[in-house]
């Protein structure tokens, strides 16, 4: 038999072969979403701009499956047909014999190579594209817009909003992949379901360590300068009246003379303090566990840990010590309204000129709403309304200052606030601080005590030193030559 007829008769074979309906339904998945994912990357590659979470799920996840499928259902129709041939007790198609040597036979093998390398190459490059889609912000903020909605918001306004969310939720390498994408799956049944919670638990209970995350950038022992906190708030009377409070915080670690400050006591690298919560929000600390500096352990407990019951005991979490602890929302920081309006105000995007602009925009932040769209409309109107009856000269003459507030007010309503998640302020309570929230005073209340008498401080020395404490116009700024 000649070189020709074996080629034909090969060809003939494949085409009896692979022609049914499974083989040939695999051949039109594969070409066209071979055809459109090169086109997609294509204008990805000439015109970049960012891709609809929506899209993006069917260009990086579903067409790079349905390729697969298709390069799967090739062989299996082909396998079906030799199977069903078989079955009928038809004699089974001999294999020809090839001969390499053969210039017709080693161009077969190279169109054959050609396009098993492109398939290759196409499935490989889907795979990375879906891979860093699904590591995207965008991906982890806006798929499940609803449910992710508030943490995407804060995310987009926290100092950390140019680190990717993979960085800190997933972290390196293959075996924390498969554990997200496992996460991931059970998460995208509960948004299909409706089943996820309302709001997003905090904190979140199997997050990496601050080791591997925090620490990655920051280095608690290193920071060896004191901060100066310059913070202005306004009464709520007419005239908007402003006070500063002045604190210079000791955050240093280690430093020089000796002197230990919040991040070296709290942040060793010896791993000093450990403790037990009987709540699953962690602000109910009942047992601290200190490494003094000879190496001995010192127990504080409060009156309530003495009452607890062994039964309460197994059901409380033991955790030592690290970052998130203090710094519980380092991305994700929901304000309070008091101080959000204040916030504002001193960085000029409310005019304090405004008569009871601070009271008006509090009293309107606190209001129930049943959606953002109703809290976005009725506080811009109820502003508006306020000065246009009340201060009708002030709402005639200084129009762009009201209208500028009531946007600022309502943009401190939709990073904050989210009914259909049942988020409303204070949900997530802020530690850093104690005004806010509980926050230091969880350990620092002075009713920590340990068996020999000693007690963990609370005094307001032990963190930082108070300058000046709602002063009108503080002296100490003009000793440091800032006013």
């Amino acid at each position: 038999m000649s070189l020709k007829e074996r080629i034909r008769d090969l060809a003939r074979l494949c085409f009896q072969l692979g022609n049914n309906w499974i083989t040939l339904l695999g051949v039109a998945l594969t070409t066209s979403s071979a055809f459109t994912l090169v086109w997609f990357w294509f204008m990805e590659l000439t015109s970049p701009r960012a891709v609809h979470p929506y899209v993006g799920i069917l260009l990086f996840l579903a067409l790079p499956a349905i390729f697969l499928v298709g390069l799967v259902l090739i062989p299996v129709g082909i396998l079906r047909v030799r199977r069903q041939r078989r079955l009928s007790g038809e004699a089974p198609t001999p294999l020809q014999k090839v001969d390499f040597t053969q210039p017709g036979i080693r161009r077969l093998l190279l169109v054959v190579g050609a396009l098993t390398f492109i398939n290759v190459g196409i499935l490989g490059t889907a795979g990375l594209k879906g891979v860093e889609y699904m590591d995207s912000n965008r991906f982890c903020g806006l798929t499940c817009h609803t449910v992710m909605s508030p943490e995407y918001t804060a995310f987009l306004n926290s100092p950390h909003s140019r680190v990717g969310c993979a960085q800190c939720h997933i972290g390196h390498g293959a075996p924390a992949l498969v554990r997200a994408k496992i996460s991931g799956t059970r998460q995208l049944f509960a948004v299909a379901f409706g089943t996820y919670s309302r709001p997003i638990p905090s904190p979140v209970e199997h997050l990496r360590p601050a080791r591997e995350t925090c620490e990655q950038c920051h280095w608690p022992q290193k920071f060896t300068d004191d901060k100066l906190l310059i913070r202005t708030k306004y009464a709520d009377d007419e005239a908007n009246t402003p006070s500063t409070s002045i604190l210079l915080l000791k955050i240093g670690g280690h430093t020089a003379n000796g002197t230990t400050g919040i991040h070296g006591r709290h942040l060793d690298a010896m791993e000093r303090i450990s403790y037990i919560s009987t709540d699953h929000r962690r602000q109910e600390i009942p047992k601290v566990t200190y490494r003094d500096d000879n190496g001995q352990l010192v127990e504080y407990v409060t009156d309530d840990y003495k009452k607890l019951t062994p039964d309460q005991l197994a059901k409380a979490t033991e955790r030592k010590m690290d970052c998130i602890d203090c710094h519980n929302r380092p991305t994700h920081t929901f304000e309070l309204p008091d101080r959000a309006v204040d916030k504002s105000m001193a960085n000029g995007l409310i005019s304090p000129e405004l008569p009871y602009i601070k009271k008006k925009a509090v009293e309107l932040l606190k209001v129930e709403y049943a959606s953002q769209q109703e809290a976005g409309s009725k506080i811009v109107l109820g502003i508006n309304e306020f000065y246009r009856t009340t201060y009708p000269d002030v709402f005639k003459h200084k129009r762009a200052q009201v209208d500028a507030a009531a946007e600022a007010v309502k943009a401190i309503y939709m990073r904050n606030v989210f009914p259909e998640m049942k988020l409303t302020w204070g949900t997530h309570p802020n530690n850093i601080g104690h005004e806010e929230s509980v926050g230091c005073f969880r350990c620092h209340d002075g009713s920590h005590t340990a068996a020999d008498g000693r007690s963990i401080k609370g005094d307001c020395d032990t963190c930082h030193t108070i300058l000046a404490q709602d002063e009108k116009d503080p002296k100490v700024l003009k000793d440091l030559g800032m006013k």
